[in-house]
């Protein structure tokens, strides 16, 4: 049996920063992941993708931000339990939590932080009726790694941040980028949509929007799609890749069924320290929902802050918290003072 004072279920980056706010506490952590590394979506699904939210950095790629989290929260030693799904979850008579993996591993922690992300999650397809055929044969639902485009040509489909972030990125990498959106108006943020519609004015890449992809055509693999426009029709576009980014769907799995308050696949939480409606637990990061939330990495690192000063109490409840600021002390890593 695996015993900690936190256990989080989710390594990706959230998870991981409650590493570093649970050790200013001198609280020990455990993660549990389904996916065989840390990282979370940021590095299985786009290690290779600037992010450009992250304070301090103008502009980071996803696989380096999770480096730079597992440097961070190194002195601090958790444990990991990778390749694991968490599974069953029991309340003890000691107050603890009692918490079991599909693949057997035992875990006791009298707090549990839900950090895991959209959860189960699967992209969502456009209803193209041969798009099987051509998956992982120029259909790809992810960007993993960018230089698979190197000198390609890309046809790229959505009007969220995840397709502007890529049509942006991929105007330097391929040799012709479409962006193809059914809405005239985008879903992500102003400045990238201002970047899209720049390189599209300066024959970077070409924007097409009112339009959507309906067809797919290859012998083996992809070489060209059938584009439908609102007010011209469908004609045929050759290319070699098409991405359609229409985001995740996701699922809560088996946390659905742990008696937490749960509203569209997300946990209701309270804004006061992100706790559920199970004393104990806390839910952070994008897998909790309530009135103003944004899902975004600041954001969870920041709910992740707030949690650990409850969870400091239901661990130490006899001691008093007093935590003001942090300094650096040396190569023995960080202390919180007063």
């Amino acid at each position: 049996m695996i015993k900690t004072d936190i256990l989080i279920i989710g390594a990706g980056p959230v998870g991981l920063f409650t590493v570093f706010e649970a050790g200013l506490l001198k609280l020990r952590c455990h993660l549990i992941d389904a996916l065989p590394m840390p990282g979370g979506q940021l590095a299985e699904i786009y290690p290779k993708k600037p992010i450009y939210d992250i304070p301090g950095y103008p502009s980071v790629l996803a696989g380096d931000l999770v480096d730079n989290l597992m440097k961070q929260i190194e002195p601090f030693q958790p444990g990991f339990t990778l390749g694991e799904r968490a599974q069953s979850l029991e309340k003890l008579d000691n107050g603890h939590f009692r918490l079991v993996t599909n693949k057997g591993t035992v875990h006791e922690a009298p707090v549990i932080a839900i950090a895991g992300g959209l959860g189960c999650f699967e992209p969502r397809k456009p209803p193209i009726a041969n798009i099987g055929d051509f998956e992982d044969r120029g259909v790809e639902y992810i960007i993993r790694d960018p230089e698979l485009y190197r000198d390609k040509r890309v046809v790229l489909a959505g009007g969220g941040d995840s397709a502007l972030d890529w049509t942006i990125y991929l105007a330097d990498v391929a040799r012709e980028v479409w962006l193809v959106h059914r809405r005239s108006q985008f879903r992500g943020a102003l400045d990238s949509v201002e970047k899209v519609n720049e390189l599209d004015a300066r024959g970077k890449i070409k924007l097409i929007t009112e339009a959507q992809v309906v067809g797919l055509r290859g012998n083996g693999h992809l070489n060209s799609v059938t584009i439908k426009h609102k007010k011209t029709g469908e004609f045929d576009q050759d290319t070699d890749h098409f991405v359609p980014l229409f985001g995740l769907s996701p699922k809560l799995g088996p946390i659905g069924e742990w008696g937490l308050n749960v509203r569209k696949n997300a946990i209701e939480v309270d804004t006061l320290d992100y706790a559920t409606n199970v004393p104990g637990i806390f839910a952070i990061g994008d897998i909790n929902t309530y009135p103003g939330k944004l899902k975004l990495i600041l954001c969870g690192f920041h709910e992740a802050t707030l949690m650990c000063q409850s969870a400091f109490k239901i661990v130490n409840p006899d001691k008093k918290l007093s935590f003001k600021y942090t300094t650096v002390t040396g190569i023995d890593g960080f202390t919180a003072t007063v």
